[in-house]
C-alpha cells in the first residue's frame, strides 16, 4: 500500500514511546493519522503536532474503541491503517515471598494488551474490509501489532507481560488467513528493547547495562526505528501473518 494524502491511518498508544514515533512517521509520509491513547494531555499535544485527531480511548472497553473510531472516522474517514502499540508492563513473579502472583494484575496485563490488540484489531478489520480495493492486488486495509521479544524470551517477573505478548504473536497468522480473501494484511512487529519514556527515565548507567546486553548495534533501540519497520510493511505487500524481531539479535537472559 503506497501512503498518499488519501490513506488514513489511527495508532493505539500514539501519544508517546513507539506508538508516538508510528504516528510522526505515518503523518511525514502524508498519512491522516488519528491517536488512540488514554492519557489525553499528550494525545492531544500528539494530535497538534502531526496535524492529526486524538481520541480518548481505554483498548480494554471494546465501546471505547467503538465510539474512538467513530470520532476519528467522523474527521478522517474509514482507516486503511491499524498500528497497536497500548500496552502495559507490570512485574511479578508466579510466587512472590510466598505469595500467588496476583489474578487481577494478571488479567488485567491480557485484557490491556491481547484483548485491547484484538478489540482494535478487529474493528478496523470490518470497516477496512467493508471499502473498496486501494490498488491492483485488491488490498483494502493493514493491521500492524505489537508483541515483544518476551513472548520468546520472557525473563523473571514477566509472567503476565510475556503471556499476554505470545498471545499477540498467536493471533497473527490466523488473523491474516482470516482476512486474506478481503484484501487485509495482519502483522506483528516484536521489538527489543528500545529508548521509550519508560526506559528513558532510568538511571544513565541503567540504561548503558540494557543496551550493552544487546549484540549488534550494542545500544537501545530507537523508537524511529520501529516507526521505519512499520512503514515498512505498510508499503510492502508481500509481507503479511508474520512476526518480525526487532532486537539487535538479542536473547534475553532470565534476569
Amino acid at each position: 500500500m503506497q501512503i498518499t494524502e488519501n490513506t488514513v491511518a489511527v495508532v493505539s498508544g500514539g501519544a508517546s514511546g513507539l506508538g508516538g514515533a508510528v504516528a510522526q512517521a505515518l503523518a511525514a509520509a502524508g498519512a491522516k493519522v488519528g491517536i488512540f491513547d488514554l492519557n489525553e494531555e499528550t494525545g492531544t499535544a500528539m494530535a497538534a503536532k502531526i496535524g492529526g485527531t486524538f481520541a480518548k480511548v481505554d483498548v480494554a472497553d471494546p465501546a471505547s474503541v467503538a465510539e474512538g473510531f467513530k470520532t476519528l472516522r467522523a474527521a478522517h474517514g474509514q482507516e486503511h491503517i491499524m498500528v497497536n502499540c497500548a500496552g502495559i508492563a507490570p512485574a511479578s513473579k508466579t510466587v512472590s515471598k510466598g505469595a500467588p502472583h496476583n489474578a487481577e494484575m494478571f488479567a488485567k496485563v491480557i485484557t490491556v494488551n491481547l484483548i485491547g490488540t484484538f478489540n482494535c484489531a478487529s474493528q478496523a478489520a470490518a470497516g477496512m474490509v467493508a471499502t473498496d480495493a486501494l490498488n491492483a492486488d485488491g488490498e483494502r486495509g493493514v493491521i500492524i501489532n505489537t508483541a515483544s521479544i518476551a513472548a520468546f524470551d520472557g525473563q523473571i517477573g514477566q509472567l503476565a507481560y510475556a503471556a499476554s505478548k505470545g498471545g499477540v504473536v498467536g493471533m497473527t497468522l490466523p488473523m491474516a488467513r482470516d482476512l486474506m480473501r478481503d484484501g487485509v494484511r495482519v502483522m506483528t512487529i516484536a521489538p527489543g528493547i528500545f529508548k521509550t519514556p519508560m526506559v528513558a527515565g532510568l538511571p544513565q548507567e541503567v540504561q548503558d547495562s540494557l543496551g550493552a546486553q544487546v549484540p549488534f548495534p550494542s545500544r537501545l533501540g530507537d523508537p524511529n526505528e520501529f516507526a521505519n519497520l512499520a512503514r515498512h510493511i505498510v508499503e510492502n505487500p508481500m509481507l503479511n501473518g508474520e512476526v518480525i524481531r526487532l532486537d539487535g539479535a538479542i536473547r534475553m537472559a532470565p534476569r
